[in-house]
């Protein structure tokens, strides 16, 4: 008897589908990236700020999904290229506070108009109904523990 037998295909395979579909909605991010010369990581972490405010390095390693070593190294680098500043929290000076500048944020708003149109080709393709049911499974996904 082979393993086929007791595993499912690999296009029902969870793993395998959020993969794939995260491929496919990647790829024009890639692209969009790729010509402004900043990594998927980078992207995330403005996103994060953009959205939270000044937060703990913690809070952007989760909503990022970064490892905590990882956004360290990476938010040096940010740092020095001027979009994000870092700063002891007053209360407890072992947190780091992180937030992002105007240079970061136009970054974002400089690439405004091409992550919506890739959001828009999304959205028509597969409507505005099943795409917000598609994230609300998503989310009641995350919750699942394993």
């Amino acid at each position: 008897m082979t393993t086929q037998s007791h595993t499912k295909s690999t296009a029902r395979s969870l793993p395998i589908a959020l993969l794939r579909a995260r491929e496919t909605v990647m790829a024009p991010i890639r692209d969009m990236l790729h010509d402004i010369q900043l990594t998927e990581q980078k992207w995330r972490i403005l996103r994060v700020l953009d959205e939270l405010g000044e937060v703990e390095q913690s809070a952007i390693a989760h909503e990022a999904c970064l490892l905590l070593p990882s956004l360290t190294r990476i938010l040096r680098t940010m740092e020095a290229e001027g979009q994000v500043t870092r700063r002891q929290d007053k209360e407890d000076k072992r947190r780091s506070m992180v937030r992002i500048t105007d240079a970061g944020r136009a970054v974002l708003e400089d690439n405004l108009a091409t992550s919506l149109a890739i959001s828009n080709n999304i959205e028509s393709q597969m409507g505005r109904e099943k795409l917000n049911q598609l994230l609300d499974l998503l989310e009641e996904l995350q919750a699942v523990k394993v």
